[in-house]
């Protein structure tokens, strides 16, 4: 073996597998991670919590809801560790970008407080179950079906197919339908 062949071989056992190792890893850790959460998820669907007319399907959305947010949950810190790995693979420093990270957080917090208005109105639905995926819902003029929930966003489908994006900080009046409690 030349010594070209060498150098080329001891490179690619280098940063190049420990990258492709960290993204299967990701990917590996999402694929479980996502189907924990779905077996979870139809386990407390299907369990029998609070017994009652209409209790038993409302339990199902609100899981199906919980899942849904946990799962994007799941892949967004999934994928900034893989990320942070990566870079740091390419001998990119880390600590100071880590360090600044709360006089930057504060200064996004400053600027973007209509985002996190829009994550605590949707931490404040799920736990009060204002809605959930498949209620049939009334807000800032748009009547529709829920069709996914997140922290940020609500996609409602309204009777002539057209899929609303609503920001969980704009509804401040909601009617819901599906709830006969």
């Amino acid at each position: 073996m030349s010594e070209q062949t060498r150098n080329i071989l001891e490179w690619l056992s280098g940063a190049p597998l420990r990258v492709f190792s960290v993204l299967v890893a990701a990917w590996i850790a999402q694929s479980i991670g996502r189907r924990a959460i779905e077996r979870a998820v139809s386990k407390l669907a299907t369990a029998d919590l609070k017994p009652g007319p209409g209790f038993a399907k409302r339990q199902s959305e609100r899981a199906r809801t919980t899942g849904s947010v946990l799962t994007s949950i799941l892949k967004a810190a999934v994928w900034i560790i893989a990320i942070a790995m990566i870079l740091g693979e390419f001998g990119f420093n880390l600590g100071p970008v880590i360090a600044s990270a709360g006089v930057i957080g504060v200064a996004i917090g400053l600027g973007a407080q209509t985002l996190v208005r829009d994550i605590l109105s949707g931490i404040f639905m799920l736990i009060e179950d204002q809605y959930g995926v498949g209620d049939q819902i009334t807000t800032l003029e748009i009547e529709g079906v829920v069709e996914k929930v997140g922290l940020r966003i609500t996609t409602i489908r309204d009777k002539k197919g057209v899929l609303w994006y609503v920001r969980n900080g704009e509804i401040l009046v909601i009617g819901n339908a599906s709830q006969k409690h």
